[in-house]
């Protein structure tokens, strides 16, 4: 009988084999290959790093969970522009009445088109017109998840391979971090504390190139409380123009000002270079949960038709997800019937409690605050390290002092500017004084020995 030859190796080779089966998960199942989707980890390691390092709620998490459980004293949440929790900043009782009603017609319950209902953008069209030179149309009106998700939609069209972005710093950092996710370089021009946190508009032509797309302003500002001139938004679209880019205008805290410069949208100078704005409910109107923004394309030469950037967001909404649809429906009778009386009351609590912060701030000897806060919700303050003993940078003062005193403050890292913090004064006034109270006792506790008393 013919037989077939083998190799010599060949029958150990299969015991082999069959012993590994064997041992790959114990059970005898066969051993897995190289888990594939494990490369995706590896290589955006990076990626999701620069996530983490780059989000406030990771860095507030981290500080959060310094806090002693044992200290009977309420936790103060300084970090973050987000009041609601507060009687004092309750919504309008207007746009509960809107959602309310919006929810009973039952005629809310189904997708909507992922640019956003009509009726919704209509309204919004019309709402957002009223401060402008020319009339939007609803077709210039992208509703979305709320300011995050304009924040998303925007960077990811925009990012094309070799492309640049210009970031403010100090700066909003969920906008480094997308574009990060998007493998698009970030170029960052400084906001200067001297001059009221205007933008060194003189940088932006040395580190813009011609693969430069973009370039995001924020006013009223986040993190500084600053408020921009029209002279100088006019200078920033005049830039823009001769750069060949287009601006990106994050005014989710529109209207929410308190000083002596007035509110002016960069739609205002659409004509000069085109415009991105991105807005929401969430902070005017005090409903951060309600996840209701959009973006709202200010440009009245049609720019952005031309080149396809309209068409590329609409097809990015169209894959992605949608603000509730009630809350679209809404959207009109929250704009049309939330009285003038609301916003004052909003207005005056935030300008009563920035004069409680910036006064407040003048006997903390261990931090300056160079420019007293006009809108927003925040004021940026420079550490004094040089005066405090056992306090290496930013993220241990804050670390330390959410331990020490159950404060809790946003590191200047986070937004690009180290051995700084963001404080929020978006609290209600009694609450504000006894956190200020408390840093002052931290930094009393930690000055240097050698100092003399008058810290």
């Amino acid at each position: 009988m013919a037989t077939t030859a083998t190799h010599p190796q060949s029958n150990g080779t299969r015991a082999a084999a069959a012993a590994a089966e064997e041992v790959g998960n114990g059970n005898g199942h066969a051993a897995a290959a190289e888990w594939r989707f494990a490369r995706a980890a590896k290589d955006g390691g990076a990626l999701a790093a620069a996530g983490d390092k780059m989000s406030i709620r990771a860095v507030r998490f981290k500080i959060s969970a310094s806090v002693d459980a044992r200290d009977p004293r309420p936790v103060l949440p300084l970090a973050h522009g987000d009041p609601s929790a507060f009687p004092d900043f309750r919504t309008a009782a207007e746009a509960e009445d809107a959602v309310a009603a919006a929810l009973r017609t039952g005629k809310l319950n189904c997708y909507p088109a992922g640019v956003g209902l009509p009726d919704a953008r209509r309204a919004l069209a019309k709402h957002l017109s009223s401060d402008l030179p020319y009339e939007l149309s609803s077709d210039d009106i992208f509703l979305t998840a709320g300011g995050t998700q304009a924040i998303e939609v925007v960077i990811s069209v925009l990012a094309q391979p070799g492309t640049n972005i210009l970031l403010p710093r100090p700066g909003y950092p969920n906008y480094e971090a997308r574009a990060a996710l998007n493998k698009l370089e970030v170029r960052c021009f400084d906001l200067v504390p001297e001059r009221g946190w205007e933008i060194d508009i003189d940088s932006l032509e040395s580190i813009a190139d011609k693969n430069t797309t973009a370039m995001v302003i924020i006013n009223p500002n986040n993190p500084c409380g600053s408020v921009y001139t029209r002279e100088h938004l006019e200078k920033v679209a005049e830039v823009a123009r001769k750069l060949g880019i287009l601006v990106i205008a994050d005014e989710v805290y529109g209207n929410l000002v308190f000083g002596d410069t007035p509110f002016i949208p960069m739609g205002v100078f659409g004509h000069i270079a085109p415009v991105l704005s991105i807005g929401s409910l969430s902070k005017r109107w005090i409903v951060p949960g309600w996840r209701l923004g959009w973006v709202a394309v200010c440009d009245p030469k049609k720019i952005l038709q031309e080149t396809k950037i309209l068409t590329s967001i609409t097809n990015f909404l169209n894959v992605s997800t949608d603000p509730a649809t009630f809350i679209q429906g809404a959207l009109p009778q929250i704009l049309e019937n939330t009285k003038e009386d609301f916003f004052k009351r909003i207005i005056g609590l935030l300008e009563e409690t920035s004069e409680i912060c910036y006064r407040e701030i003048k006997d903390i000897k261990c931090i300056t605050c160079p420019h007293k806060p006009e809108g927003s919700m925040f004021v940026m303050v420079k550490l004094n390290l040089y005066l405090l003993e056992g306090i290496h940078d930013d993220i241990d003062f804050c670390c330390k002092l959410a331990k020490e005193e159950s404060v809790i403050l946003c590191p200047g890292s986070v937004l690009g500017m180290e051995n700084w913090v963001r404080i929020t004064f978006a609290i209600d006034s009694s609450s504000l004084l006894d956190g200020l109270e408390r840093i002052k006792s931290f930094c009393q506790r930690h000055k240097k020995k050698n100092l003399l008393n008058g810290f």
